[in-house]
């Protein structure tokens, strides 16, 4: 069983619920940022350029001190120039765009590759924001006269490098806040959950997944539901800070059934990376360090530990099924209920939390988790 932040605003046009069947949920009344990142830099889709705060100047240092920092700068500009990246006009300590030496920009020849060389120049990174490319790695000064090629360079894969600048994130466009009105998600939810985009004309929709504020990794939709998730990052639970202090929380299978929760009142309430899996195991339950599939439970153990009642509200579907039946088993299933999907027709019901939000409204989804039902303690 795995046993093994800031407060949130609310809107004057939105209530926020608690459990009904379940009445020591403690409330909500604090009030939280918009957005759940710290300040970072914005890019804008519209002057296609970076917005940053003012870079402190450095003072006080000696002409040795001068003439050693641009030796680094230099060695390391080499290295990245013998990738086809031209970093001439690049200023450390801001984020540069230009056109990718591997996918060219692709057809448009955009400038999707994002650029940054850090403030002391011992540190290059870049990331191609294209779907199609996504050649990222770094690049570290090295002041041997002679270095092995570029055997320093290696694909980003720490989850401190990931930033917003340099997967080329940018906020939603008309065409993508169009999308999500017609799904019944509003604004103010994507603005709160920092909802984002893809940088150019390609309209693929970044799901941020923030702890502690942070940044950790991204989980990209294309409007054709093709998804791809950041590599060599942290798995995480979607929407991970709103269950910091909850005592109660619901878990859905999706990123847009966790907004749909927020619509309908639920600010306790997180998603799953990686769907569902398509039947429930046979095997035995794997060690927290072998259980690589469901990785991300034990990565938000201290969050999920202090839960004393778990909604399961996971697709009504088969996969849906076994993935609510695989979480229970690691969860706990003493405190695991379940939801009923409601009746679509005479044979079948809607399948998730955005079904219900767009066809029977708000109200009819909060009625859905007021009346979830207790896990049978015997069934598999």
């Amino acid at each position: 069983m795995l046993t093994a932040k800031a407060t949130i605003p609310i809107s004057n046009c939105s209530q926020f619920h608690q459990f009904r069947s379940h009445p020591h949920l403690s409330s909500i009344s604090s009030p939280k940022p918009t957005s759940r990142f710290r300040p970072f830099s914005l890019y804008t889709s519209d002057s296609h350029s970076f917005l940053h705060a003012g870079i402190p100047v450095n003072v006080g240092y000696n002409d040795e001190q001068k003439t050693s920092d641009t030796s680094e700068l230099r060695i390391l500009m080499q290295k990245v120039e013998g990738l086809g990246i031209n970093s001439d006009s690049c200023t450390p300590g801001r984020y540069n765009l230009m056109i990718c030496p591997q996918c060219k920009g692709g057809q448009p020849m955009e400038k999707s590759l994002s650029f940054h060389i850090s403030e002391n120049g011992d540190l290059a990174m870049w990331r191609c924001f294209r779907v199609e490319c996504g050649w990222a790695g770094q690049a570290f000064e090295d002041k041997t006269p002679m270095y092995n090629g570029f055997s320093k360079i290696s694909k980003v894969n720490c989850p401190g490098l990931i930033t917003l600048e340099s997967l080329g994130l940018v906020p939603l466009g008309e065409k993508l806040i169009a999308y999500f009105l017609e799904r019944m998600i509003s604004n103010n939810t994507l603005q709160r959950n920092s909802v984002m985009q893809i940088s150019g004309d390609q309209n693929v929709i970044a799901f941020t997944y923030i702890r502690n504020g942070s940044l950790v990794t991204c989980k990209y939709r294309s409007l054709e539901k093709k998804y791809r998730q950041e590599k060599g990052t942290e798995k995480i639970l979607y929407g991970l800070d709103d269950i910091e202090e909850a005592d109660e929380i619901i878990i859905v299978e999706g990123e847009i059934d966790k907004l749909s929760m927020e619509e309908a009142g639920f600010l306790n309430c997180v998603s799953v990376p990686d769907g569902a899996p398509q039947k429930l195991s046979t095997k035995e339950l794997p060690s927290p360090e072998k259980d690589y599939t469901f990785q991300y439970l034990w990565n938000c153990k201290e969050y999920l530990d202090k839960a004393s009642r778990i909604i399961l509200a996971t697709d009504g579907d088969k996969p849906g099924a076994a993935l609510a039946e695989e979480l229970a088993r690691r969860l706990g299933r003493e405190r695991c209920w379940q939801v009923s999907w409601p009746k679509k027709d005479e044979f079948s019901c809607f399948k998730d939390a955005n079904e219900v939000l767009k066809n029977l409204g708000s109200g009819a989804l909060r009625d859905v988790v007021e009346n979830a039902k207790l896990l049978d303690a015997n069934a598999i």
